[in-house]
Formats: structure tokens, C-alpha cells, sequence
């Protein structure tokens, strides 16, 4: 019986390390239209989410250089098209024609729950293949999915706690004054 691992097929990992690309390119700028969004209608969801924004940038930093060593090339329309998806995603129906709705935060936060857990499963991926390419750094990736996992618990605490505030009658939701500086 072989012991040694099964190469990998290049063509379906490069394939799929795109759709990631593309997945955290659109998670980076959801997470920071958030983080400007909600800056002067809820502050503190603003600066919590502000951190995650920038780690989140920073992931999808470290799956490039993962590419790279894998020698994987970027397929920029795959980017392209997850801008675009999440630009699409800020004209979906809120209830409000002008106005954000109450319900858009709490949206917000559930679809970068679901981005970071498709992250998370791709750091899983790349681990598992770890034993198959001496290019992938098991240590690095052990630390990414330990990163994705507290982004995790914050936004599921985040995401709790805009319960709270998106499901009140209207006249109970706390008013956010508007600064006209």
C-alpha cells in the first residue's frame, strides 16, 4: 500500500482558492460599508465591527501570498465579480427607499457570519491539504482558523445583541441624533 499523499489537482485548487478570493473580497468591503454605515446611527457597532474589517483584509492578504506560494494566479474577474456582488447586495429591498433600514445591520452582520464561516472551512481545507504540500504552513493556517473562529463568537455576539435593538417597535428604538457638522 502507497503511504504517500495523493497530488492535488491544480486546476480545481486554483478554482477554488478564487471563489475564496472573490468570497473575501466581497466579505472586506461588506465588513467596512458596516463598520462607515453605522458610524454616527450606532457607534459602538461601528468600531466593533472596525477591527474585524481590518483583520478580514488582512486574511485575504494571507490567502494571496498562499497563492502565490502555491503558484496559483489570481482570476481578476472573480474579484471583479465579488465587488460586484456585494455592491448589488447594498440595493437588495430593506423596507426604506431612502434611509437604511433597522433591519439592515442585523443582515449585515448574519452575511458576514456566513463569510467568515466559508473562510473559516477554507483555512480547514488548506489545513487538511497541508499533509500533501510542504507550501502550506500548517502553523499559519492553525493560527488563520483560529483568527476566523474568534471573528466568530464576536459576530455572533454582535449579531445578539443587534437583536435587541432591530426588533423593538419603532417608538421604542432608541433615536439617533444626525451631527450636521
Amino acid at each position: 500500500m502507497d503511504d504517500r499523499p495523493n497530488p492535488i489537482d491544480r486546476n480545481l485548487l486554483g478554482i477554488y482558492l478564487n471563489d475564496h478570493l472573490a468570497g473575501a473580497t466581497l466579505g472586506v468591503d461588506r465588513a467596512r460599508t458596516l463598520a462607515d454605515a453605522e458610524s454616527e446611527r450606532d457607534p459602538a457597532l461601528a468600531d466593533a465591527v472596525r477591527p474585524i474589517a481590518e483583520e478580514i483584509a488582512e486574511d485575504r492578504a494571507e490567502l494571496l501570498k498562499i497563492m502565490r506560494r502555491l503558484e496559483v494566479p489570481v482570476r481578476r474577474y472573480k474579484i471583479v465579480a465579488g465587488r460586484l456582488a456585494e455592491r448589488a447586495g447594498r440595493l437588495k429591498a430593506n423596507g426604506r427607499l431612502v434611509s437604511r433600514s433597522p433591519l439592515s445591520p442585523m443582515l449585515e452582520l448574519e452575511l458576514l457570519r456566513l463569510g467568515v464561516e466559508g473562510k473559516a472551512a477554507g483555512w480547514r481545507t488548506l489545513r487538511r491539504l497541508a499533509d500533501a504540500d510542504t507550501r502550506l504552513d500548517p502553523g499559519q493556517l492553525d493560527n488563520l482558523l483560529e483568527r476566523a473562529h474568534r471573528q466568530l463568537d464576536t459576530l455572533e455576539q454582535l449579531r445578539l445583541r443587534q437583536v435587541s435593538t432591530t426588533f423593538q417597535e419603532s417608538g421604542d428604538r432608541p433615536v439617533h441624533q444626525e451631527s450636521h457638522a
